[in-house]
Formats: C-alpha cells, structure tokens, sequence
C-alpha cells in the first residue's frame, strides 16, 4: 500500500506501540486518528505530529463502549473522508494466579482486549470495504501463542485475537481486498506492566528488565510499516518478534 495520503485509526493510540505507530505513519504521509481516554496525551501527540509536518486528530474513545467507537469512526471520516488502515492495539495486562480470583481483572481484559477490537472492527469494517483496498493491524501477543503462569486470562484474550486475525483475514482478503496482519510481540518497553496489581508478578515481570534489551514500541511501528507497505499481493499474515535474548 502507498501510504502517503491514505487515513488510519489506532486504538490505544496515547502512549507505547500506539503512540509510536502513530508518529511514524504520520512522517509518512498518514493523516492519522489518535483514539484513546487519555485525551491530554493524545493532544500532545497531535502537536508533535503537526510541528513535524503531519496530520492527526485526537479522538476519545473507550473501545468498551460501541457508541463511543462508532462516534470516534464518524468523528474521523468527518475529517479525514474515509478510512484505510485500523490499527486495534488498545489492551490491558494485568497479571496473577487464577486461584486468587481478580473476577474484575479478568472481565476488564476480555472487555477491552476482545471486545474493543470487536467494536472497532465492527464500526470500521463497512468504511474500510468501500475503500477498495484497506488493511486491519490487531496487535495479540506472544501470550496469543503460548501460555504463561500468571497470565492465563490474558493468555486466552491474545488466543482469541490471533484467531479473529486469521478468520478475518480468510474472509476479506479475498472478498475485498482487505489485508489482515496479527502482530505478536514478546518482551516490549511499553506501560502494560504498569496493569499489573500483584506484587509478586509486577517485581517479576520488571526483573525481565535486567536480563534482556526489551523490543522499543519504535521497532514495533517500524514492523506495521513493513506489513503495511508490501505489494499489494502480499499479505503479511502474522508478525512474531521478541528480543534476541528472550528465551521463552
């Protein structure tokens, strides 16, 4: 896809993959929808965007909630006149033992890692058909291929994206030429352990810190260009990326 000129939509878009993916589309030529709660960041994103010659808006959305989504899509086909790329990133991490029963927790991470990208593909998907080439980006995890102790509902919520990406991609490639990419990252420098409420896992999770390079949320956007980019006969299904020295 060429880039310059097209419109994209990413959820999550305040601050790490989102943020990040958001400032290297914009340099190259993306008019860009910033959509997260956040809107403080996502204003300060807006001017670093602009002062360097792009083009984006901030739009609050909370992906839980599909009048919300709806209002953000219209929000950004009102400005922009249409959309080409859906970038559903929004996810929460919360991590512990399913024995301890943070019921809350885990209908948080199914509400916003499932069902927000529900929402907003639901709310795009007719926008995108109509442009006649468009391409949906949903970020799972290495979590939507293994499972880990601690992780287990957002194990099951990055499972079930990795399937929604590929069932979405078997059915609008074809029909629509619309390209589907599954993004899966291992250890990444991004706010997610910020999510975590059990102590133990939070130290655990941080102590990762001292024992690999962490992928930058920069490298990530820089893999969405790559899959975005390739010739329109390509469809780079599914991206796993992880630091050298991660060993699970």
């Amino acid at each position: 896809m060429e880039l310059k000129g097209k419109v994209a939509l990413i959820t999550g878009a305040s601050s790490g993959i989102g943020a990040a993916t958001a400032v290297k589309l914009a340099a190259h030529g993306v008019n860009v929808g910033l959509a997260a709660r956040r809107t403080d960041k996502l204003q300060a994103l807006v001017a670093q965007i602009k002062e360097a010659g792009g083009q984006a808006i901030a739009i609050k959305m909370d992906v839980v909630d599909i009048e919300s989504v709806k209002a953000g899509v219209d929000q950004l086909l009102t400005t922009y006149g249409g959309i080409d790329i859906l970038f559903n990133n929004a996810g929460l991490m919360p991590a512990s033992d399913v024995e301890t029963l943070k019921v809350d927790e885990w209908h948080r991470m199914v509400d916003v890692n499932v069902k927000g990208v529900l929402n907003s593909t639901a709310a795009a998907l007719p926008h995108l058909i109509r442009r006649g080439e468009a391409h949906i980006v949903n970020t799972s995890s290495i979590a939507g291929r293994k499972v880990f102790p601690g992780l287990t509902v957002y194990c099951a919520t990055k499972h079930a994206i990795a399937a929604f990406s590929e069932g979405l991609r078997l059915e609008l490639a074809p029909k629509h030429n619309i390209r589907v990419t599954c993004l899966q990252p291992g250890a990444v420098d991004t706010e997610l352990f910020e999510h975590v409420s059990d102590a133990g896992y939070r130290q655990q999770m941080e102590g990762l810190r001292k024992q690999m390079t962490f992928v930058t949320a920069g490298e990530i956007a820089d893999t969405v260009v790559f899959a975005l980019q390739a010739p329109s006969h390509v469809n780079v299904a599914e991206v796993f990326l992880l630091p050298t020295k991660q060993p699970w």
